[in-house]
């Protein structure tokens, strides 16, 4: 008779636990930018493929389990409640199996939550007796509940972010824009390597979730023939509001396209003003010598130059993974 109380307070305590992970992963999963869980691991996971099966995040499958859980904690349908408890246990089992052999990252909720549910199907199969319900009892879930949000918040609390580097050019720091996590990046379209780091960066940001803007400063360099017609036409686009696609369509096309005619025909292709572009030249060459001397004044001596957040990023040397850490790190700071 003991054993089967410990069995049922354990598997009520574990549907409890679960069911707590399960809401603050929604929240991280849902919301704009992770509140609880926002470090690489958390969000290298929340962004893996596996995350969504079938498009119904993975929290959300979780909040339904565990909820059931602790319904049948009440409800005297033992079968129904083995039969879950096993598939819920066999389910998180193969999600830590593929967090460690697959995805390669932990989330730290997850670490609770997946091993919330082999317990609980543990006392479920040891047992478990149905609890007697009562509305005295059955209120008591909420605040339990609650403390396991407040416990798990505390656990995964992300310390301050410490402030912004002395160092940090001014361009930098004002470009920083509440809510996202803003990257600098110092261009030039015929550079081979900004070409590269603009692949990886692309490759990173496609495994993103947060909010991320990116603000460009043109710096071209006297070496490649291409890299001021491209500069002039980036700017004329972005007075347009198309600097986004014309920068893709810039580090995409052959540097060989990259004198005026080509740029043009760029423009042309992305839906510019092209009698806009040409009264827009003199104002694109003011703000590329604007941004030479950003870019002097603050001792860029190398592209590609990135700032993500209020980390510098010098060269191509850092892998797609590496950027996509950046990026997630630097969501911790906002």
């Amino acid at each position: 008779m003991r054993a089967i109380r410990v069995f049922t307070i354990g598997a009520v305590v574990s549907a409890i636990v679960g069911l707590g992970a399960s809401i603050v992963s929604a929240v991280d999963d849902l919301g704009p930018a992770a509140t609880f869980c926002a470090e690489a691991g958390c969000e290298t996971v929340r962004s893996s493929e596996w995350a969504r099966p079938l498009g119904i995040p993975m929290a959300l499958l979780g909040l339904g389990f565990y909820s059931a859980m602790v319904a049948l904690a009440f409800v005297n349908r033992p079968r129904l409640r083995k039969i879950l408890a096993i598939a819920g246990a066999a389910w998180a089992a193969w999600l830590i199996v593929l967090q460690a052999s697959v995805i390669g990252a932990w989330c730290k909720l997850c670490l609770v939550a997946d091993p919330a549910a082999i317990v609980l199907a543990a006392c479920v199969l040891g047992g478990a007796g149905t609890v007697r319900f009562a509305w005295g009892r059955a209120a008591l879930v909420a605040p339990a509940v609650a403390a396991t949000i407040a416990g798990l918040a505390l656990w995964t609390h992300v310390p301050a972010p410490p402030p912004p580097p002395a160092d940090e050019p001014e361009f930098v720091t004002k470009a920083q824009l509440p809510g996202s996590v803003t990257i600098v990046e110092l261009v030039d379209f015929e550079c081979p390597h900004c070409r590269e780091m603009q692949r990886r960066l692309d490759t990173a940001l496609a495994r993103t979730t947060v909010p991320v803007k990116i603000v460009r400063k043109m710096v071209p360099l006297p070496m490649h023939e291409g890299a001021v017609p491209a500069a002039l036409a980036w700017c004329c686009a972005d007075m347009q509001g198309k600097g986004d696609e014309m920068a893709r369509a810039l580090f995409a096309a052959d540097p060989s396209e990259l004198n005026a005619r080509g740029c043009e025909a760029m423009l042309k292709r992305i839906g510019c003003d092209l009698d806009r572009y040409r009264g827009d030249l003199e104002a694109a060459q003011h703000r590329v010598r604007g941004d030479l001397a950003d870019a002097r004044a603050a001792n860029i001596r190398a592209l590609p130059t990135l700032f993500i957040g209020h980390a510098r990023v010098t060269g191509a040397s850092m892998t797609a993974d590496q950027l996509f850490t950046a990026i997630s790190y630097a969501a911790t700071e906002l």
